[in-house]
């Protein structure tokens, strides 16, 4: 039921810890139910509970420090590893066995995002998944920090709500931190002009009416923050509509996984190569609809 809460909610991800007995049951009892969710064994401290967690079923790996047998073992056997470190040495280590992602553990206790940042400066091509002390307050914080590539948390899935089988609330939790980290909202309207003049006329009369500054730029008008009025038709029937997002990167990641498609003939990059804007391959009332990078 946990699992399917999490599902529900679009979070199909779960490290299942080996503090207990009950570990390996767990993941294999989760991967027969919930075949596409992504499963994965945490707390491995040995050898024996890789072996116990790959048998199961555990598509991953984490452990709370750096044991470089318990690192070269799962790199025997296939499966990926992501290590705890909280320090230069750490991380020095676990390069030094392969290894390019890295737990930031206890993230909130050790330092919080400043220390990631700080500690990472050197290691350019390391990635970092902090767990410990993240919760809804602070989950932007992390996720906005380009080296971070996940955070791990369980404050949507509060030990009450297990107990008393309140999975609806760990539904709606988890749908919440979902939200909290796509942090979608609308960002603008397009509408399509048929020719530049008529682009100035409609903005001319926006401004007229609502005051918005008119800016023009090479292909449309903006008036104020929320109106684009392109100088000649672009995609949709009618114009286009912008979602804002935290990460269209991630957003993209997510909607895919919904069953929803994109038109990377569309896709925007900046300099240094991050995705920040992408058409949707479908309309919505005449409109096309995009998503960009919130400022």
């Amino acid at each position: 039921p946990l699992a399917k809460a999490l599902c529900e909610g679009g979070l199909p991800a779960a490290e299942v810890t080996f503090r207990t007995d009950a570990a390996a049951d767990a993941i294999k009892l989760i991967r027969g139910r919930f075949p596409n969710m992504t499963v994965g064994a945490g707390t491995v401290l040995t050898k024996k509970q890789v072996d116990e967690a790959v048998s199961a079923g555990a598509e991953f790996i984490v452990s709370p420090g750096l044991n470089p047998k318990v690192v070269s073992y799962c790199m025997d056997v296939g499966v990926p590893l992501i290590p705890g470190c909280s320090s230069p040495s750490d991380i020095e280590t676990a390069l030094e066995l392969g290894l390019d992602t890295v737990k930031f553990f206890p993230a909130e206790a050790a330092g919080g995002v400043a220390m990631i940042k700080a500690m990472s400066a050197p290691y350019s091509g390391v990635k970092f998944m902090p767990t410990g002390g993240i919760d809804l307050k602070n989950l932007n914080d992390y996720l906005g920090f380009d080296k971070v590539i996940a955070c791990g948390g369980s404050f949507m899935v509060k030990e009450d709500y297990i107990k008393n089988c309140e999975w609806d609330k760990i539904r709606s939790l988890t749908q919440n931190a979902v939200q909290t980290m796509l942090g979608f909202e609308l960002a603008h309207i397009g509408i399509n002009g048929e020719s530049e003049k008529e682009a100035g006329e409609s903005a001319n009369m926006f401004s007229r009416m609502f005051m918005f500054d008119a800016k023009e730029g090479n292909s449309s008008v903006f008036c104020g923050s929320g109106i684009e009025i392109m100088k000649k038709p672009y995609l949709g029937k009618n114009g286009h509509i912008a979602i804002g997002t935290n990460s269209v990167s991630r957003a993209v990641n997510y909607l895919e996984s919904k069953g929803f498609g994109f038109r990377y003939d569309s896709a925007k990059y900046n300099e240094k190569g991050k995705l920040t804007a992408i058409y949707f391959d479908t309309e919505i009332s005449g409109f096309a609809i995009h998503l960009v990078n919130k400022k």
